[in-house]
């Protein structure tokens, strides 16, 4: 006489599947049964209150602000050029790294932090001297050129 094919790992597996189908059926047809057609547009709509959120009731007419597009800015405003009246200006450097061949000069005037670059320099300098530089605007900031040490 043979042996069954089929072991109770397989069998209980098979139960599984089959309870999983039913339940998945059984929540469909609930799905269907429970579902509206559509929602109205009033229930779709979203308002926009005086902060920023968003909620499902209309903001008040009382508190609307009247808003002139012209007003806005969509862009950075461009660096107004500044007019530099000492063309040569006094600092110090406050740092300097040879290895990496750039720094930062502190101009006495307006306490500002300009980067120099090693390219500038007419001779070595190092953290703590006197210099004086001219200022260039850079891509990034102000650049220190023609940069002497004052002896």
């Amino acid at each position: 006489m043979a042996k069954s094919q089929e072991t109770f790992g397989k069998k209980e597996k098979q139960k599984k599947k089959l309870k999983d189908r039913q339940e998945k059926q059984e929540k469909m047809e609930e799905r269907k049964a429970n579902a509206k057609k559509g929602k109205t547009l009033d229930e779709m709509m979203a308002y926009l209150d005086e902060n920023g959120n968003f909620s499902s009731t209309p903001p008040d007419p009382r508190k609307k602000k009247i808003f002139n597009a012209g007003d806005m800015q969509t862009a950075i405003p461009k660096q107004e050029s500044r007019e530099q009246v000492e063309v040569v200006r006094n600092g110090v450097v406050t740092f300097f790294n040879n290895d990496k061949r750039y720094g930062f000069i502190k101009d006495l005037q307006t306490q500002e932090s300009v980067f120099v670059h090693v390219n500038q320099l007419s001779g070595p300098i190092k953290e703590h001297d006197k210099v004086t530089f001219e200022v260039e605007m850079g891509h990034k900031g102000p650049n220190a050129i023609r940069v002497k040490k004052i002896v």
